[in-house]
């Protein structure tokens, strides 16, 4: 039986050649991404790092992906290395400069907001933008063009400038159920074996896949 695509694939889908799994590009050990989360890019599906910004070495923040996830083209992650220090006078970076404005660099990062963390299973739309020190939940939607400041809870669908929550997905219970699955986390033949009932609304047999999975 044919259980998807080589999750060690770069390209997965034969001839598409804008659409590639992260794990098998990324080369930043600061950058972790699971299995079969996919970029799609018309122009440069393997420049993704490209749209990591201000992640700099010395800060040592990370940008953490889970599996299952989807990301479209010009989606942004801005990283703490893009921080000031707003608790001073002047937000300007001195202490980068050297050359006698080193006395500055204690706050030239204007403090880390730590590692930013996608869940599993979460689209993120086109252009959209993640800010440092976010975590966004399992199953969450991004829409296009969102600037993304705060935590994203699980199955949310948030948009706008700062994004805000359009709607959850589903009502708490169904939720729940989702997180208790932890679906991304099976061997990838028993995902095959219940792609029929993930890719549909029908709650009964989503309740039944609780039940079996107890």
């Amino acid at each position: 039986m044919m259980n998807g695509p080589n999750p060690n694939s770069v390209f997965p889908m034969p001839g598409i050649r804008s659409l590639c799994f992260l794990k098998n590009v990324v080369t930043n050990p600061n950058i972790i991404v699971g299995d079969y989360t996919y970029y799609d890019d018309l122009q440069s599906p393997l420049s993704f790092e490209n749209n990591v910004l201000y992640h700099f070495d010395f800060i040592g923040d990370r940008l953490i992906i889970g599996k299952f996830c989807a990301i479209a083209s010009g989606a942004k992650f801005i990283m703490n290395g893009a921080n000031h220090n707003t608790q001073a006078f002047s937000t300007f970076p001195f202490g980068a400069f050297g050359q006698g404005w080193e006395k500055a660099l204690e706050g030239l990062s204007g403090g880390s907001k730590g590692d930013t963390i996608i869940g599993n299973d979460v689209w993120i739309g086109h252009n959209a933008t993640i800010m440092p020190g976010v975590h966004i939940g399992d199953g969450a939607i991004i829409a296009a063009n969102s600037v993304v400041t705060k935590d994203v809870e699980p199955y949310t669908i948030v948009g706008g400038n700062p994004a805000s929550v359009i709607r959850n997905r589903f009502n708490e219970e169904v939720t729940e159920w989702l997180l208790q699955l932890q679906w991304w986390e099976w061997d990838i033949e028993e995902i095959t074996k219940s792609i029929s009932v993930l890719c549909s609304n029908d709650v009964k047999q989503l309740r039944n896949l609780v039940n079996q999975h107890k």
